[in-house]
């Protein structure tokens, strides 16, 4: 079977290490055009990978006649408009989160890749494919828990862009803890209240760092997420269910767990996401070039998060933002999964 031809299209520091993950480490794909908004970079690039292009514009790069599939590694607010040209020349895509920056144009695309009968868009999601929480998800399932009722999750970053505002911790971070409570719980986020304590005092001026967020499932589970982007240690996200028959914890990040005196205890932790996530963008990347090559006969070219579910992060994160302006819990508006036939 001959390779998939992949178009990346931005190629920033995310772009660049996808590019670089399926030339390097991927079987079944390659690249075979770039873009990005600074074209100086995107030709650079293109000239170190044997066979590669660079276009221009995003959309005439989607609809090149040498390409098979996309990885969207652009701005978020440029994702609608691309996504919808993937859909339109049946290309399959794997988008990096938000899938949109909005609930109603999340929810467009959904309705109109179901027109379509067909699975074209995989959201990047990466956590799912990490080994720890598939881990953590085989023991739920497996039921040796019992009923899980309380998910505790901590997401730590040493620091962010100076244009990181209050907004962003929870479209941008907190929007990974949506993604993981579902995948975990297998249900919707039904409410959530973003509290926000006394600001960290080296955080960027009117940046609220940290929040606490608070949100409840379909069948009433507790879910908190404690969010404090600018730490200034190192990079840390953990994961605990609390169920009837025991709990479980992942992301302590220490393989090599030491005590010493006088009374310490620890270990190293990931200095940022590539280190700590990198196993599961790998997983993430060759489980979709796999499905691609698959959808070719069977319709279906996902494997992972879908379109649905980026549209469900888009609609928690709406209500999350809401509750960060007024300091109230807010339901979470979704339609009915069911009003939607194919998604």
């Amino acid at each position: 079977m001959s390779d998939l031809r992949v178009a990346v299209l931005g190629v920033g520091i995310m772009g660049a290490d996808h590019v670089a993950r399926i030339q390097n480490k991927i079987s079944g794909a390659r690249v075979a055009v770039v873009n990005d908004y600074i074209t100086e970079k995107a030709d650079q690039l293109a000239a170190r990978i044997p066979g590669c292009r660079a276009i221009a514009d995003p959309l005439d790069a989607i609809a090149d006649a040498q390409v098979d599939a996309v990885v969207l590694a652009t701005p978020g607010p440029t994702h609608e408009k691309q996504l919808l040209a993937c859909l339109e020349h049946t290309k399959p895509v794997l988008c990096e989160k938000p899938m949109t920056t909005d609930v109603d144009t999340s929810l467009e695309v959904v309705r109109r890749e179901a027109d379509l009968s067909t699975r074209l868009i995989q959201v990047g999601f990466m956590r799912r494919f990490d080994h720890e929480y598939a881990q953590l998800k085989a023991l739920i399932d497996s039921g040796d828990l019992g009923t899980p009722l309380v998910l505790h999750c901590a997401h730590r970053n040493p620091s962010v862009p100076a244009s990181f505002d209050s907004a962003m911790i929870v479209k941008d971070s907190l929007v990974h803890e949506v993604d993981v409570a579902r995948f975990l719980f297998g249900e919707e986020i039904t409410s959530i209240q973003i509290i926000k304590p006394a600001a960290n005092p080296l955080a960027p001026h009117g940046l609220a760092d940290p929040q606490i967020a608070i949100m409840r499932t379909a069948s009433g589970k507790h879910v908190d997420v404690e969010l404090f982007v600018t730490t200034g240690v190192a990079y840390e996200v953990r994961t605990e269910v609390v169920a009837e028959r025991g709990s479980a914890m992942i992301g302590l990040d220490i393989g090599l767990i030491r005590k010493s005196s006088p009374g310490t205890w620890g270990g190293q932790i990931t200095p940022g996401f590539r280190e700590r996530f990198g196993q599961a963008y790998d997983t993430e990347f060759q489980r979709w070039v796999n499905a691609v090559h698959k959808g070719r006969s069977t319709g279906d070219f996902t494997d992972g998060p879908t379109a649905w579910d980026g549209y469900a992060a888009a609609a928690v994160c709406a209500a999350g933002v809401e509750s960060l302006n007024s300091g109230n819990p807010v339901e979470v508006t979704m339609v009915d999964r069911r009003s939607v036939p194919g998604a």
